[in-house]
């Protein structure tokens, strides 16, 4: 399977926000938006769009930034036609500036050469699966267990771009070079900064996990 172009558009804010305060970002932009567009918000109606979220929310080198995939950059004309920047972002109301556009086609696939990433605020673990983790034997036992729930992030990754593999996906987790409490929705959750290496090309700074829309689970590649 030859790796398959995917359009990424990727806009970068001048006005830095906290890694809290990304939700508070999604928020203000979807109530700017008067729901126009339900890739923004993941929601048809009432009920939750279970799917791969194809506009992210996030935050790159400390600012605000909305990175869309594939079908999300064709929604993006809805961000610009509202002409509205003004956001309300808790209790600070913030006028925001574009810094910079990007926009690329990212080869999705298979690689010849195996490649390294980083993937940061990480969120592997639910209820049943972190009782599991806590109680593993090894470390060998825990970082296996981990492997197996990345790949099954970025299968649904791959599934959310209509990409579907018919070899084998296979991941290596390098090192766990992080891991820490954090409070999404006053819920505590435990986030991991890992290395890993794989046999497929993945773009920079799309999310990959849990809570993917709101800045968990950033990927980045390392280059050599």
């Amino acid at each position: 399977m030859q790796p398959k172009p995917i359009n990424i558009l990727s806009i970068q804010f001048a006005n830095e926000i906290s890694q809290q305060e990304i939700p508070l970002f999604r928020g203000a932009v979807i109530h700017s938006l008067e729901n126009k567009s339900i890739l923004f918000h993941n929601h048809e109606g009432e009920k939750f769009r279970y799917a791969y979220p194809l506009i992210q929310y996030k935050r790159i080198n400390g600012k605000a930034a909305i990175v869309c995939i594939g079908k999300g950059v064709e929604s993006i004309h809805d961000l610009f036609s509202s002409e509205n920047f003004q956001y309300q972002i808790g209790e600070k109301t913030m006028v925001m500036l574009i810094e910079s556009i990007h926009t690329h086609q990212e080869p999705i696939g298979y690689s010849d050469e195996i490649i390294h990433y980083k993937l940061r605020n990480w969120l592997p673990l639910n209820t049943n699966n972190y009782q599991l983790y806590i109680k593993a034997n090894s470390l060998v036992d825990k970082i296996t267990m981990l492997e197996r729930v990345l790949i099954g992030n970025i299968l649904s990754f791959l599934k959310g771009i209509d990409i579907y593999l018919v070899e084998q996906l296979k991941i290596n987790i390098i090192d766990i070079t992080s891991q820490h409490l954090a409070t999404y929705k006053r819920i505590k959750l435990m986030t991991f900064d890992i290395d890993f290496e794989t046999n497929i090309t993945l773009p920079s700074h799309i999310g990959i996990g849990k809570n993917a829309s709101v800045g968990y689970g950033t990927l980045t590649k390392i280059t050599k």
